[in-house]
């Protein structure tokens, strides 16, 4: 049985090793196939980038980069790599390639500092090593100009201008071509973590300026390029770092060409569970399969069923231990918990119908601007897909010619964050887990009155946190509600406006079990100036509940033990009015 390489991203390393390798090196015929000189293809974290982007730099790398001053560069012999691996059947024209090319490669994955000075030497840092590798130009007769020379020492000790750091990668890749007589490949591993981390932490705009220069010299108009491949999580093209680039193409978890390479398709894993036998293929009806799926499953990258890699590789290496949470626990999911926390209220109740199982139609811009994350809808629910939080259920394109994605939460794993973020924000707002917890007792117990009051405690210490506008309200109150819903799916579905009698009821719970209470929610804002209070308000809205026939769906799952609730509200003010249905 052989060895999970758990946290291996060097391509050698997994081969050399004799660990287990899931092949992916057909990705290199389509990266040959690919008639774009510059191919970027954003993923979510740890979907298998940076392990094909070394794949490739194994592949297509003509020489070992020298370690020593003074060091001729030997020949690459890393045909034996590629021994048994499917590309080596693909055929002449593209075994032809192996050992072909200088290469250039780097990764930023690491480069994700609290500061811009830190960062700023950091990316000093993974550019000087690169030159390092690269010393023996500084030797050759015919490479470097004095002054080429001069800048490039500069660059491996670290005293460059930011100017010289800036035009690096296309002048390596010019000393490379005169040396090799040969066009350069530069590959590029996440690209965007600096983006993300400048958006984070407050140095947008010099991370910016530098990523543009860097890319833009190594990328547009280039003489000296082969072929670049870049990856990261988004495509960040309205912020002009790939400006005038006519040459670019993305290929986002959207688009069929490439779905197959990041993450392990169905047959991948029924493959490794058969290798391992420490766990049944995916076609037996049994829970350990049942497991897999609901946890790992549910991602589509194009039209293929795709499973979270990582997480799939820390189950097969501890299976004993059953499913867990590995991808989400990987990061810190800053972004992500920070939107979050200042999502309005329609995106909350968003977030809530995610929770509950449901589906949110939502137009999906696969440019991301990440300065604009926040500010704008589109921007939320596209980050949230590409990053690999949501999956796309469905797609169509409008007469305007909007994408319009059906999103869902793809697993059981990424459903236990937005539960735990869902939580920790009511946390943050003094609705501490004892009192949140009583609550949902007094739902599932039909205990109406004791939940009232503790509602009416809950809105008095929480709703500062609110702003609680007139043409806001109601759907503020009802994203609260449903945000307290959390938890309750033990006992109950939680439903949120859907038809049923004559109507659209506003929230529902309905049991599990037909002995349960099912609970049927109308809200009210009151209306002062036509003289309504909450009261009167809380009549209406029970009125509404009677006469629409909203129990019509409870009755007919054979609930017989209904209670209609009117919440009505002005303001922090809340009264709450309940019945059980006839």
């Amino acid at each position: 049985m052989k060895k999970i390489a758990i946290g291996v991203d060097d391509f050698s390393e997994i081969i050399e090793n004799g660990c287990y390798y899931v092949d992916k090196t057909l990705f290199i015929k389509e990266i040959i196939d690919d008639g774009s000189k510059v191919i970027l293809i954003p993923r979510p974290r740890r979907f298998g980038k940076t392990l094909n982007l070394s794949m490739l730099n194994y592949y297509f790398q003509n020489t070992v980069p020298a370690r020593k001053s003074g060091e001729t560069p030997a020949p690459a012999d890393n045909a034996r790599l590629f021994s048994g691996l499917k590309i080596m059947e693909a055929g002449a024209e593209y075994t032809s390639k192996l050992g072909a090319y200088p290469v250039i490669s780097i990764t930023l994955k690491d480069v994700k500092h609290a500061r811009w000075e830190d960062c700023y030497s950091a990316l000093k840092s993974v550019i000087s090593k690169l030159y390092i590798n690269h010393r023996y130009l500084i030797d050759a007769a015919t490479a470097l100009s004095d002054e080429e020379k001069t800048v490039f020492v500069s660059i491996c000790s670290k005293t460059a201008e930011k100017s010289e750091l800036e035009a690096s990668l296309k002048n390596l890749s010019d000393y490379l071509c005169r040396y090799y007589g040969k066009k350069v490949v530069i590959l590029i591993d996440e690209y965007d973590m600096p983006i993300q981390a400048g958006y984070v932490n407050g140095y947008y705009g010099e991370i910016i300026e530098f990523m543009r220069n860097l890319l833009s010299g190594a990328l547009k108009g280039n003489n000296y390029l082969e072929k670049s491949v870049l990856t990261g999580i988004l495509r960040v093209a309205k912020e002009s770092i790939f400006s005038g680039l006519n040459n670019l193409k993305v290929s986002t978890l959207l688009d069929e060409r490439y779905a197959e390479y990041f993450g392990f398709t169905e047959e991948e894993v029924e493959a490794m569970a058969e290798a391992f036998k420490n766990a049944p293929p995916l076609n037996e009806d049994n829970n350990r399969s049942g497991e897999l799926k609901t946890w790992y499953n549910g991602y589509i990258f194009g039209k293929t069923v795709i499973y979270n890699p990582w997480s799939i590789i820390n189950y097969f290496d501890n299976p004993g231990a059953g499913a867990r949470p590995y991808w989400i626990n990987t990061s810190s999911n800053d972004i992500i918990k920070d939107l979050l926390k200042r999502a309005g209220a329609g995106i909350t109740k968003d977030v809530q119908t995610l929770i509950a199982g449901g589906v949110i139609e939502k137009v999906i811009d696969e440019n991301i601007v990440y300065g604009e994350i926040d500010k704008s809808a589109e921007s939320l629910w596209s980050f949230f897909l590409m990053s690999g939080y949501l999956k796309a259920a469905g797609s169509r394109t409008d007469e305007n010619g909007l994408k319009i994605c059906e999103l869902m939460i793809p697993n059981r794993e990424v459903l236990s964050f937005y539960r735990r973020s869902i939580s920790g924000w009511f946390e943050e707002r003094g609705l501490e887990d004892n009192k949140h917890r009583k609550m949902l007792e007094c739902l599932a117990a039909g205990a109406i009155p004791r939940f009232e009051k503790y509602l009416q405690e809950v809105v008095l210490s929480c709703f500062s946190y609110f702003d609680i506008t007139e043409s806001a309200a109601e759907k503020v109150y009802h994203a609260f509600i449903m945000g307290l819903m959390i938890g309750v799916e033990r006992t109950h579905a939680v439903r949120s406006n859907r038809e049923s009698g004559y109507g659209r009821y506003d929230l529902m719970l309905a049991p599990k079990s037909k002995d349960g209470f099912g609970l049927i929610f109308e809200f009210k804002k009151v209306d002062a100036f036509a003289g309504e209070t909450l009261e009167t308000a809380c009549d209406e809205a029970l009125k509404q509940i009677e006469t629409k026939e909203y129990k019509t769906e409870l009755r007919a799952a054979g609930v017989n033990k209904i209670i209609e609730i009117a919440l009505a509200f002005e303001g922090k003010k809340v009264m709450m009015k309940h019945r059980a249905a006839e």
